[in-house]
């Protein structure tokens, strides 16, 4: 008996239910309101009236469920099956059907289905992929449905687009995973014999021999020796033939499969034409050229006639021994010597040289060590000299003879090396300044003071003259930079005329520079340092060759020398002042300049650094500044801030000089050094002291007069700047040169006794 429809009487078909949205049906396409969702449930996702819902997911294994969807959970994840079907084949003798062998791939995250067939030799028909990965229906009935796991089973046909498959076997995953899911697998069958694929199995075994062929094994060869080639040159005499000549041959042995090349080295200017090989790559005999052989004599096996006859039957054995083989010897790496002789196809080739690799190879493996080259032709002649034309006079020397050379006229070259190795670059100037006055018996031109710069990065020289006051004398310029020649040269001659070097310069060498006569008299602490660091350039700052000096004067003069400086020295102290150490070595003439004894001072000398005045300098620099109305301090400072990446106030040398030569600082090279060097505490300069120093508008110095300004501007650099010596360290220079003399003998009795 049934209840009433009442309140209270019936079931709520919404009660524990917790979803009531409802699907969209319609939607536009293409700007057309339509229906599109006909396959999607109704409200809380209920089905409607009529409606079943196909299963688009694959199932998971009973006890394994998970939460995750199934393209996660079954990711790279597929069943394989072994299956076949029959394909008939009409209007053909040698079959009527064809088996044909193909692997179903059902792949589980999205219930797709791909069919592969492997590609057999020869097979005539296409293969490969036979159905593309996608989702198969079912067959008709039922093609709204789709194929899931549960449609394969082992034994089992299926249909797929009217194509009927056979399942016989499967890999033990798909074994494992369908057991998994309580499908009862059925036994496993065998595929049916394909009568066309046993036919071209047995055709093929008919075509094989009944024993194996003798094998010959070049794979080794060629991967060890792959790309390694041997090189000769060799020489072919072709002189006796008519209009012959000796060639030049280059030849190529390739030890990969013991090949040989020969090409052809075609001179310039030589009247033949360029060939491409004079030899194609190929196995060289020894004995070429050998006569015409007739068919079938060359073979690689010799086949004996020795059971049955022509009625009963023929067995066919090998023969092992090789009797009727015809033997060719060809050349291998071993017959190529220097010296030796190449038979290339009846033309006698001599081998001459050989490359590097060529002689690592032969020493390696067969230890020889003589590779003495065959000179199979006459040296060449030595050019002759070519004349010059004396200079006549236009442009330089340099340039004359360049156009000499050939018909376009070339600039002539410059030692580029020398200039990027000695040119300026941060404080090394690499130039040699020395302080020089005219030889001269004018009392005007005897008091004149010059600067002569060398510069070594072109051996150029330039000549400036400070300004003295009440002098009579305009200073500036006096010799503008360039080279200049020795005197007493030939103007118009075909040689060419001899420079000035760095090595003609030094302290008390006189110098005739355009016919005016210098003499050199003191230089600046850079050249000095300079020449003895350099000391295998300049023999003048050379210690080791003046101390030999010293050891080659006679024994008189040592004696002379030792009182000397014993009476110097009355104390016994070791030391005494330099101008009395340099009088002794100028009075005693001995063949030692200026320079030499200037050179030996300072290596035994006492060295006290003469302070330059700081506020001095300041006073000079900012004389200058405010001369030239230099007042971009604040530009500076903005500069410096910006380069100093971690705001400690310090910069470095280098980019220091860099921002003032920016800013195009109004001060001579050597000030700014000197003001650099003044304000460097280890590698870094305190760039605030240094604009605080030179900002002439906040921080005026007292001003300077012009005297000091001068003095300062011309003696600086030769005075002022680097350590003065003032004693002499005799003892030590006693012990070196004589080994007689110590600190606490007297010189005296050391040379009475």
């Amino acid at each position: 008996m049934s209840l009433p429809f009442l309140p209270g009487n019936s079931l709520n078909k919404h009660l524990g239910k917790e979803r009531f949205h409802k699907s969209q049906h319609f939607d536009y396409s293409n700007g057309v309101p339509m229906l599109v969702g006909s396959e999607k449930p109704g409200i809380g996702g209920e089905l409607l009236v009529g409606q079943k819902i196909q299963p688009k997911y694959s199932v998971y294994p009973k006890g394994e469920g998970s939460d995750v969807p199934s393209w996660v959970a079954f990711d790279k994840q597929a069943l394989c099956f072994e299956a076949y079907f029959q394909e008939a084949v009409p209007e053909k003798q040698e079959e009527t059907y064809r088996i044909r062998k193909c692997k179903i791939y059902f792949y589980l995250e999205d219930d797709t289905i791909q069919v592969v067939e492997p590609e057999y030799k020869n097979s005539g028909i296409p293969q490969g992929t036979l159905i593309r990965r996608h989702r198969i229906p079912l067959p008709p009935p039922d093609d709204g449905q789709f194929y899931n796991v549960y449609h394969f089973n082992i034994n089992q046909k299926i249909v797929l687009y009217t194509r009927t498959f056979t399942i016989t076997s499967c890999d033990p995953f798909t074994r494992n995973f369908l057991t998994k899911l309580g499908v009862r697998l059925n036994a496993s069958t065998a595929i049916p014999d394909d009568p066309y694929s046993n036919l071209r199995e047995q055709m093929e075994r008919s075509m094989k021999p009944l024993r194996p062929y003798e094998r010959h094994d070049t794979l080794k060869q060629f991967l060890d020796h792959d790309r390694n080639v041997l090189r000769f040159y060799c020489y072919w005499d072709d002189t006796d033939n008519m209009f012959g000549d000796p060639r030049e041959l280059t030849l190529h042995y390739f030890l990969a499969d013991d090949t040989i090349e020969i090409r052809e080295v075609i001179q310039p200017n030589s009247g033949r034409d360029a060939t491409a090989k004079f030899l194609h790559r190929s196995k060289l005999p020894k004995r070429a050229p050998t006569p015409k052989r007739q068919p079938g004599e060359i073979t690689d096996r010799t086949v004996l006639n020795v059971f049955g006859s022509t009625g009963q039957g023929e067995r066919y054995i090998l023969d092992s021994l090789k009797t009727g083989a015809v033997q060719e010897e060809f050349y291998k790496d071993c017959d190529l010597t220097l010296g030796g002789e190449v038979n290339v196809w009846g033309r006698r080739v001599v081998i001459c040289d050989c490359d590097n690799f060529t002689k690592d190879f032969y020493r390696s493996k067969y230890g020889i060590e003589d590779f003495t080259p065959v000179q199979y032709k006459a040296p060449k002649a030595s050019k002759p000299p070519r004349p010059v034309p004396p200079y006549n006079g236009f442009g330089s020397e340099e340039d004359s003879l360049c156009s000499c050379q050939g018909l376009l006229p070339k600039p002539p070259q410059k030692d580029f090396r020398k200039l990027m190795e000695k040119d300026r670059h941060g404080l090394e100037s690499n130039m040699l300044r020395f302080r020089a006055k005219m030889a001269t018996t004018d009392p005007i031109d005897r008091d004149r003071a010059f600067i002569i710069s060398f510069y070594l990065s072109d051996d150029t020289i330039g000549v400036f003259e400070p300004p003295q006051r009440n002098s009579g004398v305009l200073g500036g310029k006096f010799l503008e930079r360039g080279r200049v020649k020795k005197p007493g040269q030939e103007l118009f001659k075909s040689e060419m005329s001899e420079y000035f070097t760095a090595q003609d310069l030094y302290v008390g060498a006189a110098l005739n520079l355009n016919n005016q006569r210098f003499q050199l008299l003191d230089a600046d602490e850079y050249t000095l340092t300079y020449m003895e660091q350099h000391a295998e350039e300049f023999p003048k700052a050379n210690v080791g060759s003046i101390l030999s000096k010293l050891r080659s004067i006679p024994e008189e003069k040592q004696s002379e020398m030792k009182k000397f400086l014993a009476l110097s020295d009355p104390s016994n102290t070791g030391f005494i002042p330099y101008e009395s150490f340099r009088g002794l070595l100028i009075g005693m003439e001995c063949g030692m300049s200026e320079h030499e004894v200037m050179v030996l001072g300072r290596c035994f000398s006492e060295r006290e650094p003469s302070e330059v005045d700081m506020g001095l300098m300041l006073a000079v620099a900012q004389d200058y500044l405010r001369k030239k109305h230099f007042e971009t301090f604040p530009e500076m400072a903005r500069a410096f801030t910006h380069q100093d990446r971690h705001r400690t106030g310090r910069l470095s040398t280098k980019d220091t000089r860099t921002i003032c030569k920016a800013f195009q600082l109004p001060l001579a090279e050597d000030l700014l050094r000197a003001l650099l060097n003044k304000f460097r505490e280890g590698e870094d300069i305190d760039y605030h002291a240094l604009l605080a120093g030179i900002n002439w508008r906040e921080n005026p110095a007292p001003p300077v007069l012009p005297d000091d300004t001068l003095k300062f501007d011309v003696n600086w650099s030769f005075e002022a700047s680097g350590p003065a010596v003032k004693n002499v360290h005799y003892s030590a220079l006693l012990e070196d040169v004589f080994s007689s003399a110590t600190s606490n003998t007297d010189p005296t009795t050391a040379t009475s006794t």
